[in-house]
């Protein structure tokens, strides 16, 4: 499947290039008009369209390293970086603006990438009426419903970020104020809701590699659920209901064919290899929904490669098999210690240089250094300290996970399910067979369990942004420890300033600034940025 979504990406450029606002889309397009008036005329067209929208997905993480960001925001990780780059990851670690006031566009990549899918997706389902579909109604029905389902997970991603963002389903070149965060909940749950009903209850067995299914809408469907009743304090959204985000979350449980692997190691390629068991695989039974990635060599608009990778790298030096990088996302030692020695997620979760008796000697090139790195994510070296790929910067082809699972079970558990406690016993039982198992389990139990299963990979923040900002303060406050900032600055903040700083920006990013000044003021920024 990869192969087949490169060769066609490549054809892209001249057929569905994404034209964009001249205010906050900022890729130009020659003869916009014409292209989508000659183009969508037959499936094999829509098809080529659909996969420019699956292509977005690659770019969003590319510009703008969400995944990785996202442990810094949350009391997993620090900033790190270099100990002579710029303090922009420092920035958004502490939520304070005046660390590096020259980063006032930090996340313009990320924001023009997010648009410029969004802007696809809305082509093609703007022209599904123009297909000859003949007897392909059923793709007509599968396009729409997979475009949907990235339209809404880019809103999703947006709307978390930066609360009040222009909500633009229709192709457009005109300025589009900020919506309203409930007009943007009520739009991800109808796409969702839509992309659910219309994808068949097939097993994922019977789906191509890396395409959306019933399974991956209905699992996010219950993700952007929690997230918005439990920020927002509203039960229903577009219809949805708790019983419907659970019955949602039961029906994949039920039917999809998906299962947890029985080693926690095997999901990611570099516990796998430190460990010498065998990688379970991009398409093992516990991936709902993935981003799918292959290896690129060069940095042009169409390259696949996961280029965010390398912000996770060890600093400066490879150490078989960890490929050395950029050193970001220093783990805190606080976070290291909460996992039992028997629980096998610490091990794939986290590199310790002590732990594994790494010989890691440029510990002074890392800033805010704590003797630990992000693992899940890890790029690859031979035992020579040689890449895997020929360009370890954009060649990198691991997948990112966005949905496993073990998120299933524990979503189904904490949104009631009468099989709450054998759900967090599975993903218990997997990480440590040697724990107890649950009789009973809290919401506090599974916000727990879920921070040591899903570490590393961008889940935990938005676990404690919606429990609220004063919680998520407080709880990222208390569960940092201060003493390793590194900020370019005298006296780097205690714990009440951290919290202080979160609850300012209400747990919320810097919309960049750029895209503030082509909107020429309808966008405006946030509080505390």
């Amino acid at each position: 499947m990869k192969k087949r979504y490169r060769n066609i990406i490549v054809a892209l450029a001249a057929i569905i290039t994404f034209s964009s606002c001249k205010k906050f889309l900022t890729t130009e397009l020659t003869d916009a008009k014409q292209t989508t008036l000659s183009y969508y005329k037959k499936p094999s067209e829509a098809y080529t369209a659909l996969v420019g929208c699956y292509n977005g997905l690659d770019q969003i993480y590319n510009n703008d390293q969400v995944p990785a960001l996202l442990e810094v925001f949350s009391d997993n990780s620090f900033g790190g970086t270099g100990a002579f780059d710029g303090y922009g990851w420092a920035m958004v670690d502490e939520f304070d603006k005046s660390i590096s006031p020259s980063d006032i566009s930090f996340h313009s990549g990320g924001w023009k990438a997010y648009y410029q899918t969004i802007y696809r997706c809305n082509v093609l389902l703007q022209n599904m009426d123009k297909v000859v579909w003949g007897d392909s109604t059923a793709l007509r029905t599968k396009y729409a419903a997979e475009a949907k389902f990235i339209r809404a997970y880019c809103y999703l991603d947006l709307v978390r970020l930066f609360e009040n963002v222009p909500l633009v389903i229709t192709p457009t070149l005109a300025n589009v104020p900020q919506a309203d965060p409930d007009a943007t909940f009520t739009q991800i749950m109808t796409d969702l809701r839509e992309a659910a009903d219309s994808l068949p209850a097939a097993s994922y067995k019977t789906v191509p590699s890396g395409r959306i299914t019933k399974w991956a809408a209905e699992s996010l469907l219950a993700r952007a659920y929690l997230f918005y009743s439990g920020l927002y304090g509203k039960t229903t959204i577009a219809g949805e209901t708790a019983a419907t985000a659970l019955a949602a979350v039961e029906d994949v449980i039920a039917h999809s064919g998906h299962s947890l692997v029985s080693d926690f190691n095997t999901l990611w390629p570099a516990a796998s290899t430190a460990k010498n068991v065998t990688y379970a695989g991009e398409d093992n039974p516990e991936v709902v929904f993935a981003i799918k990635y292959s290896s690129t060599d060069n940095w042009s608009a169409d390259a696949t490669g996961n280029r965010w990778m390398v912000m996770e790298g060890i600093r400066s030096q490879s150490i078989y098999p960890y490929q050395s990088g950029w050193g970001a996302c220093t783990v805190d030692p606080k976070f290291w210690n909460l996992y039992p020695s028997t629980d096998t997620r610490r091990f794939a979760t986290i590199t310790s240089i002590a732990d594994e008796n790494l010989d890691y000697t440029k510990s002074s090139d890392c800033r805010e250094y704590t003797g630990y790195f992000m693992k899940k994510y890890s790029m690859l070296c031979d035992k020579s300290g040689n890449s895997l790929v020929s360009n370890f910067q954009t060649g990198q082809y691991q997948d990112f996970f966005a949905i496993r699972y073990a998120d299933v079970l524990l979503m189904a558990a904490e949104l009631g399910s009468p099989n709450a406690v054998n759900y967090y016993n599975q993903v218990l039982h997997r990480a440590d067979p040697s724990a107890a198992p649950a009789v009973a389990v809290t919401k506090a139990d599974i916000l727990a369990q879920r921070r040591l299963e899903f570490a590393g990979e961008g889940l935990r923040y938005w676990d404690l942004l919606r429990q609220g900002i004063d919680v998520a303060a407080a709880t990222i406050a208390a569960n940092t420890t201060v003493s390793y900032f590194q900020d370019g600055t005298a006296t780097p903040p205690s714990a009440s300033k951290l919290k202080d700083n979160i609850k300012a920006t209400r747990g919320f990013q810097q919309i960049p600034n750029d895209q503030i000044t082509l909107a020429s003021g309808t966008l405006k920024q946030n509080a505390g940025w």
